[in-house]
């Protein structure tokens, strides 16, 4: 069985190391096999898992749901469904997110449109930053 050091895992797979480490201490990764020198030992079975990982993030699932979806991984034989729901509730976040993103631009868009490209001492955009509330969006 082939193994490598951490530093070969991260380079095979685009993860940084403190990552790693970070992963392997949340339960996300298995603890590491140790070398007859203490060092940290990992084998393709990591490899693939560790992918998974960086993979599900760069899609932008929370640590807990990879977990899950690590967990169910794991159990090949079961149905789908979980994984399905899990899948369906990011995708509900991530329209949220758009929807949210879209009107804060919106609103940004709006307060630029209104500057008049005079004097600061006239700048919409300074004068909406500088008595806006948080949360409030009504002046944007």
């Amino acid at each position: 069985m082939k193994s490598f050091a951490i530093g070969a895992l991260s380079e095979k797979t685009g993860v940084k190391i403190p990552t790693i480490r970070y992963y392997e201490s949340n339960g996300l990764l298995p603890a590491a096999a140790r070398t007859d020198t203490n060092r940290r030992s990992y084998d393709d079975a990591t490899v693939r898992r560790l992918k998974f990982i960086r993979n599900a993030r760069a899609l932008g699932f929370e640590v807990d749901a990879i977990r899950t979806l690590l967990d169910l991984a794991d159990q090949p034989d079961l149905p789908c469904a979980e994984v399905e729901a899990i899948t369906r509730r990011h995708l509900a976040d991530i329209d949220d997110r758009l929807a949210r993103l879209s009107a804060l631009r919106e609103a940004v868009q709006a307060t630029v449109d209104q500057c008049e490209r005079g004097r600061i001492s006239h700048c919409r955009v300074i004068e909406v930053l500088a008595d806006h509330e948080p949360g409030v969006s009504e002046d944007l």
